[in-house]
């Protein structure tokens, strides 16, 4: 393990009460920075790995309120993040979709902001709430302070003394929203985790939380009509819905450990990768393990995917442009060395280097 101890730093993160692809860019920037505290508005431990508990994590008042909503809360984040004290640290270096950006950063310390994106129930709320099926109570409540929590992210992004982006699509945001330029690192992918397997299975694979913006509805309504065999690996809110428009062909397996989601990836026809992220760690995952993608044409999968290489590209957000793709998708024409050769130049040990670049500059 790399240890980085240049200047005196503290990470901080927006939240920290889900594991996904956020929390896995904290894990390696805090591998770079061991001693580093992580400063957070809440922090769930039994939503994390164990190695969590190890760290110098430092949460807000909100770990105290009983609520298992905590976006109710949304009006007190800013206060939340600003009642940080950072003094006494020459670098801060943010992880964040939202909030973190806003810590109040002391005299002559660098703030960089490892920006995930703009936070989309500010900047994108309409599209946010319905996506989401935000409850009623915060309905009720949230657009009463959106104009002005939007005013004060897009006032705070002026502590920041550089933005880094996850990708293009998040660049042109923080450009939009913030008026700021920003460098683009790709997030880290774990590739030594997995290995190329030969063996191949029958089935396509969703390896995803099942939330709704991930759009595994598309893959559902798709192979109801296509009658293969789809496996779903993953839990969350939206499993019910899933499975009452599931047919017989589409099987739930529930959250994988980490050793049967590389089992799923290196057997499988071709990981499905239904919904528009920014930027999408699993589907490099899937290369890693030599194995192709279908996923929407946007975000950060445009910058990720090669077509006809890596995987294939639906034109539409819809079922029936997924049909076309899987119907017409041979997979044998893949070549699992060089897909895992393109996922390796996203590599944790790329990433390290790229940002240390940025950190020591």
């Amino acid at each position: 393990m790399t240890k980085v101890t240049p200047v005196r730093l503290a990470l901080v993160a927006s939240w920290l009460n889900q594991y996904g692809g956020a929390e896995r860019v904290l894990e390696v920037a805090h591998e770079l920075f061991p001693d580093a505290p992580v400063f957070t508005s809440t922090y769930r431990a039994a939503a994390l790995p164990a190695t969590y508990q190890t760290w110098d994590i430092r949460a807000t008042f909100f770990d105290q309120i009983p609520l298992a909503d905590k976006r109710v809360l949304l009006p007190l984040y800013p206060a939340a993040f600003e009642s940080f004290d950072l003094r006494g640290y020459d670098l801060i270096l943010s992880i964040t979709s939202a909030f973190a950006h806003g810590v109040r950063v002391p005299p002559g310390a660098r703030h960089i902001c490892y920006c995930l994106t703009p936070a989309r129930f500010l900047w994108n709320y309409a599209d946010y709430v319905e996506r989401e099926r935000i409850g009623r109570l915060p309905r009720l409540i949230l657009p009463f302070f959106i104009a002005r929590l939007r005013a004060w992210d897009r006032r705070t992004a002026e502590r920041v003394t550089q933005f880094v982006a996850i990708s293009e699509t998040v660049r042109e945001r923080i450009a939009k929203y913030y008026q700021r330029e920003a460098t683009v690192i790709h997030p880290p992918v774990d590739v030594e985790r997995f290995s190329v397997a030969h063996a191949r299975g029958d089935y396509f694979l969703i390896l995803s939380r099942l939330v709704p913006y991930k759009r595994i509805d598309l893959a559902v309504q798709a192979f109801n009509e296509l009658g293969l065999p789809l496996l779903i690996a993953g839990e969350g809110r939206d499993r019910a819905r899933l499975q009452s428009l599931a047919k017989s062909n589409v099987h739930f397996l529930g959250r994988p450990s980490d050793e049967q989601a590389r089992d799923l990836l290196a057997r499988c026809r071709a990981l499905l990768f239904p919904g528009e992220e920014d930027f999408g760690i699993t589907p490099l995952e899937a290369n890693a393990s030599g194995k192709p993608v279908i996923t929407f044409a946007g975000g950060g999968a445009l910058e990720t995917i090669v077509e006809g290489v890596t995987g294939e590209f639906f034109r539409e957000p819809t079922a029936p442009s997924l049909v076309t793709v899987v119907r017409a998708f041979d997979d044998a024409k893949y070549d699992a060395l060089t897909m895992r050769r393109h996922a390796e130049k996203f590599s944790v040990a790329v990433f390290k280097e790229k940002l240390l670049s940025q950190i020591v500059a």
